[in-house]
């Protein structure tokens, strides 16, 4: 089966290491894309190429102030994602009951143990 296109999808979008660097980067606020270029060892073009795909996808927003163009995060778009990755929070809270148990009885037969002093 053929994979997406990058900009079909957040999905897709974010399986990109570098533009999970952009996204974590936009969490403290707007940035021109010359500090995001700077801050990732990129060149210019190559995080603008990034800024694009995030941008068609809707994780990322552009507004113009003055001369620069100011890129934010809009985390509207990794509701997709979000929603997703929420379906496996029951999986992961379960396990954590079954480990969280398993230790308490570990704990508990521990205690029950006798001593090398109880022996005599």
């Amino acid at each position: 089966m053929a994979r997406a296109a990058t900009t079909s999808d957040a999905f897709n979008a974010i399986a990109e290491p570098q533009r999970r660097e952009i996204l974590l980067l936009l969490r403290s606020g707007e940035r021109p894309v010359t500090d995001l270029a700077r801050d990732l060892g990129m060149t210019q073009p190559q995080a603008s190429k990034h800024l694009r795909v995030l941008r068609e996808v809707g994780l990322v927003r552009v507004r113009e102030a003055g001369k620069q163009r100011l890129y934010g995060l809009d985390a509207r778009g990794l509701r997709p994602v979000h929603e997703w990755v929420g379906g496996f929070e029951r999986f992961w809270s379960e396990s954590f009951d079954r480990l969280d148990e398993y230790v308490r009885e570990l704990e508990q037969a521990r205690q029950e143990e006798p001593t090398d002093g109880d022996d005599q």
